[in-house]
C-alpha cells in the first residue's frame, strides 16, 4: 500500500468524492470484504459490492487475497493507498496557472502556484511508484507568528532576497547531466480556529482594513527562476 497516491483521472476522482465510496477507501485501509465491510458500516452488503467494483475499477482499491468458505470464494479488498490527493490535472483546462498573474502578494498567485507543486509533485509521484523509484524532495515547515504587517513585509522581502541568493549561487545552466528544480517558498496566515478567535481578527485569514499594500495579500510566496541545489537520491 503507498502512503500517498494521487489521483489524475477525472473518471477515478469521481469514483472516490462519492460519500459512500470515500467511506469505504477510509474502511480499506485494513483489509476487508463487502460482508465485512456492509457488517462495519451498516450498509446493505450488494450496495458494498458493487461500489468496491467501481473503486476497482479506477484503481482506488485492490484485491487482497481470497478466501474459500464452502462454496463461496469470499474476496477481501484493501485501499491502494492509505491517503489520496486529487491533482489539478483533474480539472486540467481550468486549473489556475502561475504564469498568468505573478504577483508575491496575490493569495490567488500562492493558490496557483500551491496547485501546480500538487500537480507536478502528484505526476512525479505517479511515475516513480510505477518505476518503483523515490522521488527526491526537499520541504520546509515552520510557523512564525508577526507582531506587525510591517514586520511580515519584512520577512517576506529577507526571505525573497535569500532565497534569490541561493538560486543564483547554485544555478548552473551549463552542467551536463544536470536537472532542473523548481523552488517554491510559501508564507500564509493560519486559519483561526473560528473567525474572530485571535484579538483583532477579522475572520479566518483575513487581514484588518488598511494595512497597506497588504490589504489583499493572504500570503506570499517567492519563487525562483532557476534551479535549485541537486539534492537528489543516488541516481
Amino acid at each position: 500500500m503507498l502512503e500517498v497516491a494521487v489521483i489524475e483521472e477525472p473518471a477515478a476522482a469521481e469514483a472516490s468524492l462519492d460519500p459512500m465510496r470515500s467511506r469505504l477507501l477510509a474502511a480499506l485501509t485494513e483489509p476487508g470484504s463487502a460482508a465485512m465491510l456492509a457488517a462495519r458500516l451498516g450498509l446493505p452488503r450488494q450496495k458494498v459490492n458493487y461500489h468496491l467494483k467501481e473503486l476497482e475499477r479506477h484503481g482506488l482499491v485492490e484485491l487482497a487475497e481470497e478466501r474459500r468458505k464452502g462454496n463461496v470464494t469470499e474476496r477481501v479488498y484493501r485501499a491502494t493507498a492509505a491517503s489520496y490527493v486529487i491533482s489539478p490535472n483533474v480539472l486540467a483546462a481550468v486549473s489556475p496557472d502561475p504564469a498568468r498573474s505573478p504577483d508575491q502578494l496575490s493569495a490567488r498567485w500562492l493558490l496557483a502556484l500551491g496547485s501546480r507543486l500538487v500537480q507536478e509533485v502528484g505526476s512525479l509521484l505517479t511515475g516513480a511508484s510505477r518505476a518503483r523509484r523515490r522521488v527526491a524532495t526537499f520541504g520546509i515547515d515552520a510557523q512564525v507568528r508577526f507582531a506587525s504587517a510591517a514586520d511580515r513585509a519584512a520577512f517576506a522581502e529577507e526571505l525573497a532576497q535569500s532565497v534569490a541568493a541561493l538560486v543564483s549561487r547554485y544555478h548552473d545552466e551549463s552542467a551536463p547531466g544536470g536537472r532542473s528544480h523548481r523552488v517554491v517558498v510559501g508564507l500564509h496566515q493560519i486559519p483561526s480556529a473560528q473567525p474572530g478567535a485571535e484579538a483583532g481578527a477579522t475572520g479566518a485569514g483575513a487581514e484588518p482594513a488598511g494595512t497597506g499594500p497588504e490589504t489583499d495579500a493572504a500570503g506570499s510566496a517567492a519563487e525562483g527562476a532557476g534551479t535549485a541545489p541537486n539534492q537528489e537520491n543516488p541516481r
